[in-house]
């Protein structure tokens, strides 16, 4: 039995979901549902990506196998306090965890021996 893995997704750029979404589906495609805990910490201008109809339904896709999306509530605040694109706590999907500060899960899952995974 292999030990199950813990990694850590960090997406703080719009341009880098792509690549992130594919990188956890082809993980969890290689070792299965129950063999990778999968955090996915949003922060900064990409958590703009959950106003965007077509990466929320991959992002649900990939919370049905165990991934754990989580929006950082800073950026959601600072998005909304002068952009064109404002996501409210209230507007996002249940499968997304809103978290105070995403820099702060990032250091506390690292800490816990997620590995770090910046696409």
């Amino acid at each position: 039995m292999s030990k199950q893995l813990r990694v850590l997704f960090h997406v703080n750029e719009m341009e880098k979901w792509e690549t992130a979404l594919g990188n956890i589906t082809n993980l969890i495609k290689d070792v299965g549902r129950d063999g990778a805990e999968i955090r996915v910490v949003a922060n900064g201008p990409s958590v703009a990506a959950f106003s965007e109809a077509s990466r929320l339904e991959t992002m649900r896709a990939l919370s049905e196998e165990g991934a754990v999306f989580m929006a950082c509530r800073n950026s959601l605040k600072k998005m909304c306090a002068g952009a064109d694109v404002c996501v409210t706590e209230q507007a996002l999907p249940p499968f997304i965890k809103v978290i105070r500060a995403g820099i702060t899960e990032i250091v506390r899952s690292q800490s816990d021996g997620f590995a770090y995974v910046k696409p």
